[in-house]
């Protein structure tokens, strides 16, 4: 199997590490197959893909959709390197209001999942960052939320103080106030 998958603290949140066949001509590897991640189980089907670039210092996030048009990500840092979060935002669950997050750069062949039902954001700490992520539904204006980056509630560590944030990303609501249709019912 060309992928290790490897769950964080919070259940359905997932590192994968995809293994990379190179020699003096190059490289080459997989980075998606769904029968691979059907058997880690991701089942979802991937309809969009998003590519951003950005500079050092810049934080996009924390983002959703809500429900009917929840989105899954699998995101990957294609250059540069990146702090990379999801933050557990389906209310009655255990892990309501937890994050979990890691690094990936265009060297660690690292991806994170985030399911649906859970904010996402990152930060870049290269010079530049390529990141480029799948999503499991396509993208919808009137179902697209935030939550503020640095939410005391959430108490993300970010290896930063002061990023660059777009004006939406400055004015989100905190996680109490967001507007989230996420409910999970008897949480383990």
């Amino acid at each position: 199997m060309p992928f290790l998958f490897t769950m964080l603290e919070i259940p359905g949140v997932l590192l994968i590490q995809a293994k990379k066949f190179g020699d003096d001509r190059g490289f080459f590897m997989e980075t998606y197959k769904h029968s691979d991640f059907a058997n880690a189980g991701i089942t979802e089907h991937f309809v969009q893909d998003n590519h951003s670039r950005s500079v050092r210092g810049v934080l996009r996030g924390l983002h959703y959709q809500k429900n009917p048009h929840a989105q899954g990500k699998l995101v990957r840092c294609l250059q540069g390197r990146i702090f990379d979060v999801a933050v557990d935002i389906r209310r009655g669950a255990a892990t309501y209001g937890r994050w979990a997050g890691a690094e990936l750069s265009g060297d660690n062949d690292l991806m994170l999942y985030v399911p649906a039902g859970f904010a996402h954001g990152f930060l870049v700490l290269s010079e530049t960052a390529e990141v480029l992520y799948k999503c499991t539904e396509e993208y919808t204006p009137e179902d697209d939320r935030g939550i503020r980056w640095n939410d005391p509630a959430i108490d993300i560590r970010w290896p930063v103080t002061d990023p660059v944030l777009s004006e939406k990303d400055r004015t989100q609501p905190l996680l109490k106030d967001a507007d989230n249709n996420f409910v999970i019912r008897n949480s383990q």
